[in-house]
Order: C-alpha cells, then structure tokens, then sequence
C-alpha cells in the first residue's frame, strides 16, 4: 500500500515540475522583463495550466501526508537509546570518582 502511494508521489512531483516549466514566465518578481503587455495580461484569470498546477500540488501535498500517516505506523515505540548497553571498556584505565 506504501509502495503504491509512493510511486504516485513520484508521478505527482514529475507532473508537477513539468507543469511549472510549462508556465508562461511574468517576469515581474525582480522588476525585470516588465512590458504593458505582460502587465495587462497578468490581471487576467488563471489559465488552465495554472489551476491544472494547483490542483496536482494540492494532490501531492495530500499524498505527502499520507504517506508520513503510513509510514508511522511501522515505526516502533521504543527508541534506539533504550535498546543499547552502555559497556565499560576493561582495557583502559578507569577516573577514580571524587566526592565533593
């Protein structure tokens, strides 16, 4: 069941990247590449590839999450602290212990 959200993850990241680089580039983040006719048309609705990508980012977001809910329950309660035994090495010297 993991494995199966986990390649439609993958899928979802891929669309979501292409999707993005298909995007018309504004340019008005910096100042640069401003013209009117970029201006005018970035009043404009979001076009279809726009809601397309954010639909896909709200499917991959689900799906992260899903995943993480998953992948926790296989997780165990108990930590790796708790199982290790702290060993005293006998060949080196111990550090007499002063009381102060």
């Amino acid at each position: 069941m993991e494995n199966i959200f986990l390649i439609i993850n993958i899928i979802l990241a891929f669309f979501l990247v292409v999707s993005i680089l298909l995007q018309k580039s504004e340019g008005g983040a910096l100042g640069i590449g401003v013209s009117q006719e970029s201006f005018v048309s970035s009043r404009s609705a979001g076009n279809f590839l726009s809601k397309f990508t954010a639909v896909l980012a709200t499917l991959f977001i689900i799906c992260s999450i899903f995943l993480t809910i998953l992948s926790k329950k296989d997780l165990p309660s108990s930590s790796v602290i708790d199982k290790t035994e702290q060993k005293q090495d006998s060949s080196l010297p111990e550090v007499p212990k002063t009381n102060n």
